[in-house]
């Protein structure tokens, strides 16, 4: 399906488990294809989104930060990372508090193979679209507030299937939509 898609014309593609993003890249076997990695970052996994991937979306702490920075290779560009907040207080989902992303996005801009380019965030699902457009306001309004301070951040990864409407309505430059595409997981 991924081989279908990049002969359509897509290039942008996202795992959210590391060794399927890897079995993945490498079975698809195309040049040209970026591929962002949009789950959970684990310290036990960051050699292979560092080696493998071109972007990570995920990024809550600056210890997976400082970790991907030192596994990148040299030979390869910096890899590009969003810092992923979390905007409503879910267990199980990771991110960084609002009050602490700024300080974060100094520390990881940085570090040296990294290059920080935007937010991330997967609020709390709800079919109101008013709800949906204010949780994604207050991502867009943090990345108004980091690059007044100095940063040049460019990306809002924010939006899925369910809600991608919503986020664009609100300024997403990259939207998650796997499953809208390409169908649920098995």
């Amino acid at each position: 399906m991924v081989r279908s898609a990049a002969r359509l014309g897509l290039r942008d593609f996202a795992e959210s488990y590391p060794q399927e993003g890897v079995a993945k890249i490498a079975a698809v076997g195309l040049d040209g294809l970026c591929w962002h990695f949009v789950g959970q970052v684990q310290s036990n996994k960051t050699r292979l989104l560092a080696e493998r991937f071109d972007w990570v979306h995920g990024v809550d702490r600056l210890q997976i930060a400082a970790r991907l920075s030192a596994q990148r290779p040299h030979y390869a560009p910096p890899l590009s990372v969003c810092l992923q907040v979390k905007l409503a207080p879910e267990p199980g989902k990771a991110g960084a508090a609002p009050e602490d992303v700024a300080t974060l996005a100094a520390e990881v801009a940085a570090l040296p193979r990294l290059k920080l380019r935007g937010l991330m965030c997967i609020p709390p699902e709800t079919g109101d679209e008013s709800e949906q457009r204010r949780q994604f306001g207050r991502l867009r309004k943090l990345l108004v507030a980091l690059n007044a301070s100095g940063h040049e951040l460019d990306v809002l990864s924010m939006g899925m299937s369910g809600d991608f409407e919503s986020a664009i309505r609100e300024g997403a430059t990259h939207v998650r939509i796997g499953t809208a595409i390409f169908g649920p997981r098995n």
